[in-house]
């Protein structure tokens, strides 16, 4: 384009050398000038041209929104680990009957002990084995008396408590959770230690279970 410019304006103007100098001169800002924007012109689509942005890195992480942990993540999360232990219901003559969580491995005379104990109204003849170990939706029942024996228990003719450094081995049978071993085991301790110094050394010193204490010291005395 340039080229045909310059030969048109020659073919039109008829100049001398002198004169052709000047007119030279005053012509090769614009010259320079056509020069600069052509060479622009063809260097812009080379800047200018871009390709298609990359594709985003397959296996990306999902984001969750208003942070930057992963959906996955974030989901996994707010799961809890379920709770640990047994879940046991505790029923009959207990103080709070209901139902308990204890540690796996525990005994039956832990979920009764949790329940409050034994009440006065437990048939201790008919209690459950204490040694048990629980498991998972067991239920431990504790039976009652019969209704004439527990009346007995709960009124007011109810009879005195049972020395435990005096009373026969018939009077001991009468207390509630007292089996025949510990009755004879309380008759050996008084022959050779001379007596109890508190209702409390049947727990600590004939090992009698904490279940069945808390039935019995209601109805011993030293």
């Amino acid at each position: 384009m340039l080229p045909h410019l310059l030969s048109s304006l020659a073919g039109r103007v008829s100049l001398t050398p002198r004169r052709g100098l000047v007119v030279g001169l005053a012509l090769a800002p614009a010259v320079l000038a056509a020069v600069l924007i052509g060479a622009l012109v063809y260097a812009a689509p080379a800047r200018g041209a871009t390709g298609p942005p990359p594709p985003p890195p397959a296996g990306g992480n999902a984001q969750v929104a208003g942070g930057n942990a992963p959906a996955g993540a974030a989901a996994a999360g707010t799961s809890l680990p379920p709770p640990s232990g047994l879940l046991v219901d505790v029923s009959g003559a207990v103080a709070h009957p209901g139902v308990y969580r204890v540690a796996a491995g525990e005994r039956a005379s832990v979920a009764i002990a949790d329940a409050g104990g034994l009440t006065s109204a437990a048939d201790p003849t008919r209690l459950p084995n204490m040694a048990a170990r629980l498991k998972d939706g067991q239920q431990v029942n504790v039976p009652f008396r019969s209704t004439s024996t527990r009346s007995s228990v709960s009124g007011t003719t109810r009879v005195a408590p049972v020395s435990l450094n005096t009373a026969t081995a018939e009077q001991l049978a009468t207390v509630p959770g007292f089996t025949p071993d510990l009755v004879a085991a309380v008759i050996q301790y008084r022959t050779e230690y001379g007596g109890f110094a508190a209702t409390r050394e049947l727990v600590d010193v004939l090992e009698m279970s904490e279940a069945d204490f808390q039935v019995a010291r209601r109805y011993v005395t030293i």
